[in-house]
């Protein structure tokens, strides 16, 4: 199963980022939206540190019917800067979802194992008090294009972490 793995709790991730002179740029890809498992209490979350525990978590999610297998039809634009992700419609009128930067614990793609050459994109986030914990997940048309945005965020990590340096 190949994947890309970012978490900026451990450093884990196979792309490098290289850094944009420009750092308010914001990369776009269309994806579709999976679904979400929301509110995990953190103690419950803690149990998914890894990024095979996530993809373990999502496969059992989506046998028990938590999580849908396929994505709804429509695509979504996905935006990824310096301040984090958003999710809006096509039209970038609607947002569907914003995850900021600092809330996002991890980030794996992988293949989605239905044979169709799509990939799955999982956010774990956290709620700004630390509480409780989420899982967002999206369909990539490539396992290319989910390492892409994998590789913008981790570049947007280092963009962060290194102005907050000087």
């Amino acid at each position: 199963m190949s994947q890309a793995l970012f978490s900026h709790e451990e450093k884990h991730f196979s792309t490098a980022g290289q850094s944009n002179s420009n750092s308010d740029t914001c990369a776009e890809f269309r994806i579709k939206y999976v679904g979400a498992i929301e509110k995990l209490k953190l103690s419950d979350g803690k149990s998914l540190e890894g990024p095979l525990d996530l993809i373990n978590y999502i496969d059992v999610a989506q046998q028990d019917g938590k999580l849908p297998f396929v994505p709804l039809e429509e695509e979504f634009i996905m935006g990824v800067s310096k301040y984090g992700i958003k999710v809006s419609t096509s039209d970038q009128y609607d947002v569907l979802h914003r995850h900021a930067l600092y809330l996002i614990i991890r980030m794996v793609c992988y293949d989605d194992g239905l044979g169709a050459g799509k990939s799955l994109l999982a956010l774990k986030t956290t709620d700004a008090s630390s509480e409780e914990c989420s899982l967002w997940v999206y369909q990539c048309n490539s396992l290319e294009q989910a390492q892409a945005i994998c590789k913008v965020l981790a570049t947007a990590f280092d963009s962060v972490l290194t102005s907050e340096k000087s």
